[in-house]
């Protein structure tokens, strides 16, 4: 339920509305907009009269959600959300592009890689240290080691790192680390998601390879629940019946996603094909669409990577494809 506060609403009765709401057991979500002021109530509703809260003369009026998803509902906080992590924004018309290797290899790689992407205009460094892999006998990085690498080259750098955790156990290696990725397999882990709840970071949110986009959002409700208000959902593409694409990118879920949710959405086109040669298109794709970012991947020599140099751009590509963004930022951001 969500109770619009009138403009310029007595601010003694509306602490005395939200120490009432609070005193009946609900939690309370504020929303200080430049339209209207909103609480959102989080609890079960059902018992709560409308009539009553519409008579309160600092009540504009009374609206209730159907979604299961609260925080993470536009309706409860109707301006964009815009994340700082490190001194760069990202939502609210702030676009971002992560980009790195899908795993780390040795400090020579991962620092090189780093020196190049924020040469070229990226400002979030990816890479990974702890990577699920379909096989148990593929590349499963290096764990502990390659966080230790991935940090030296934020040292190296000064950009932001970005990396993939697998489980609740690993949180404490977590700490120097300024994004926290929670990959499509772990969507649905749901423990691992209140953990990262409970934690003052941002969280990097992929969707799973066959969930739906409100499943994505209950998910991220999860991390929110817990206090973690910090969430970027990450569109990577599904599973579908083709077969040409390693997935299928729903390009359709960044305006979808932004109706239903004030959460920031980027797109990983690497993963979304896993083919080098689709990532510009995608890229581009998902600009016209309204995403507030991309993560792209860039290894210095994809013939040798260890994992997905298929869909890895070279540090020259990535300039040309860079340039493009620009360009293409620039101009849909002028027709808004």
């Amino acid at each position: 339920m969500i109770i619009i506060l009138k403009r310029n609403a007595n601010p003694q009765k509306v602490e005395a509305l939200k120490e009432d709401l609070t005193r009946r057991g609900f939690g309370l979500h504020l929303s200080d907009g430049t339209e209207a002021s909103l609480i959102g109530l989080i609890g079960d509703t059902s018992s709560i009269q409308e009539d009553w809260l519409r008579a309160l003369d600092v009540v504009e009026d009374v609206r209730r959600i159907r979604e299961p998803y609260k925080k993470a509902n536009r309706s409860m906080h109707p301006e964009n959300t815009v994340i700082d992590i490190c001194g760069q924004k990202i939502g609210g018309g702030n676009f971002q592009v992560i980009a790195g290797p899908c795993s780390i290899e040795t400090e020579e790689q991962i620092t090189e890689v780093a020196r190049d992407v924020k040469r070229f205009g990226a400002r979030f460094l990816r890479g990974g240290a702890f990577k699920p892999r379909t096989s148990p006998y593929a590349f499963q990085g290096l764990h502990e080691q390659g966080l230790d690498l991935l940090l030296r080259a934020k040292r190296a750098t000064g950009l932001p790192v970005v990396t993939e955790i697998m489980s609740t156990e690993h949180l404490p290696l977590f700490d120097e680390v300024d994004v926290i990725q929670v990959g499509a397999r772990n969507m649905q882990n749901f423990e691992l998601l209140k953990e990262l709840g409970k934690i003052d970071k941002p969280v990097l949110l992929k969707r799973g390879l066959a969930n739906t986009l409100d499943e994505l959002l209950m998910s991220a409700e999860y991390i929110m629940a817990g206090g973690n208000e910090k969430v970027i959902l990450c569109e990577r593409g599904i599973r579908t019946f083709e077969t040409s694409t390693r997935n299928t990118l729903d390009i359709s879920a960044v305006p979808m996603l932004k109706q239903k949710t004030h959460l920031p959405v980027i797109i990983d086109p690497s993963h979304a094909a896993g083919i080098r040669f689709m990532v510009e298109p995608l890229s581009l794709a998902a600009i016209a669409a309204g995403a507030d970012g991309l993560m792209i991947e860039v290894h210095n020599n994809p013939e040798k990577a260890l994992c997905d140099g298929a869909q890895s751009l070279t540090p020259q590509m990535f300039d040309t494809l860079m340039r493009k963004i620009s360009r293409s930022v620039e101009f849909f951001q002028s027709l808004s």
